[in-house]
């Protein structure tokens, strides 16, 4: 965090209020709020295991079922969060006038972008639909592998600045080589031996060294284990011997550790799924919620005055996310179960849901969804870049007290 501008300032605000001494919480809400959003892999885990177990196939076991309630209520309230923050809070509204390029061009510019690729027929570009969709798709798979890596390092990061330690170099390239090799690299590989990368066999299976890694993938399994338990061992050596340790942290590392080894067991791709994308969705929604708490009251307008009372409430505003998520599923379904799945929008809204895929609105469903994938990916860089300090304003609703006063005095 950054330091305050004199001497005196820290004299004034230390003598009024005498508690700001005391060090910062290492957890972002508490050890209750922090175990449910942000440490959810550790109770995800043993769920996932015990409703699987004894069949021998996990997506026909009380597992799925699991899924689709949290599909239902995290996935698109997940990827609208971003936008939310950025474009429905007050917190944010500086950001909008300040770095337009950011949080105004280039949105608009991959919405554009994606509608532009997919509303034109067959015949009207070069590749047909199929083929542009096949190619967007493995651009999508690329881009959220490093974006779910990235969230790790978020993580780690936020965990790292609430043990007073944001400013170690060290420890930060440790986070975001764990977070890259072991969340990005490691699980890439866990894809290819499952053959769940996004149309494997349009890309991945013709390289020339694609029959290798099945008659190999034993060894390659194995080597992998092992990069992930050195990897963690490494993580969880330097957190034991740092200056001010921090539990969330160690909990954080196991948490991926326990992730990504059920990645790297055979005939484990449906646990891996549910964990894997279940605790991506519950740590943003998490975070979502608590970001605007902080935020000033709006000087104007209904809309925006109605905006604030729910910001300032991560209840409501996860109430919200939810509700946006259960209605907005089965639209979005369209466009994400392009392969093989199970549509759980069928599942609560029945014949509407399917009228959706056979309609022609597809190809505007199909690049929506894309669209706000991609935005979704951009924006959570912008909101949550904590590296500068107006992006740190804003989000001061995720920061201890300390850097809370601090900021609030620069203002």
């Amino acid at each position: 965090m950054a330091e305050l501008s004199s001497p005196a300032a820290v004299i004034e605000i230390a003598t009024a209020t005498p508690w700001v001494r005391k060090s910062p919480s290492p957890w972002v809400r508490g050890p209750v709020w922090d175990g449910f959003w942000m440490l959810s892999a550790l109770w995800l885990a043993p769920i996932i295991l015990w409703l699987s177990h004894g069949y021998s196939n996990p997506e026909s076991s009380p597992l799925d079922l699991l899924y689709f309630g949290l599909t239902a209520l995290f996935w698109i309230g997940h990827r609208l969060s971003s936008t939310y923050l950025a474009y429905c809070t007050e917190a944010y509204r500086p950001l909008l006038r300040l770095k337009p390029i950011r949080f105004v061009v280039l949105p608009l510019a991959i919405t554009a972008a994606c509608f532009a690729i997919f509303l034109p027929g067959d015949s009207a570009l070069p590749w047909t639909r199929e083929e542009r969709l096949i190619g967007l798709a493995i651009v999508d798979y690329a881009w959220v592998t490093y974006h779910f890596a990235s969230q790790h390092f978020g993580a780690l990061s936020l965990y790292r600045a609430r043990a007073d330690r944001g400013r170690c170099i060290q420890t930060r390239r440790l986070d975001r080589f764990f977070a890259l090799t072991v969340g990005g690299i490691l699980v890439f590989v866990a894809d290819i031996l499952a053959g769940a990368v996004a149309y494997q066999e349009q890309w991945i299976d013709r390289w020339s060294f694609a029959g290798w890694i099945v008659s190999a993938q034993n060894g390659i399994r194995g080597g992998a284990i092992l990069a992930l338990f050195i990897a963690t061992a490494i993580m969880l050596f330097a957190e034991a011997g740092a200056t001010r340790w921090s539990l969330p942290r160690v909990l954080y590392i196991v948490g991926i550790a326990v992730m990504v080894g059920l990645a790297l067991r055979p005939r484990s791709l449906f646990l891996f799924l549910v964990i894997w994308t279940s605790q991506h969705w519950i740590l943003a929604t998490g975070l979502g919620s608590q970001t605007p708490r902080a935020e000033p009251a709006p000087t104007s307008g209904l809309v925006r005055g109605l905006l604030h009372k729910l910001n300032v409430r991560p209840w409501a505003v996860v109430l919200f996310f939810t509700a946006l998520s259960v209605v907005l599923l089965p639209l979005f379904e369209v466009e994400a179960n392009r392969e093989t799945g199970t549509y759980y929008g069928d599942r609560i809204f029945g014949a509407i849901a399917m009228q959706l895929r056979t309609s022609s609105w597809v190809p505007v469903f199909v690049a929506l969804g894309f669209a706000t994938g991609f935005i979704h990916y951009l924006l959570d860089r912008s909101v949550y870049r904590m590296s500068d300090p107006q992006v740190r304003a804003a989000a001061s609703g995720l920061l201890d007290q300390r850097a809370r006063l601090r900021l609030q005095r620069r203002q």
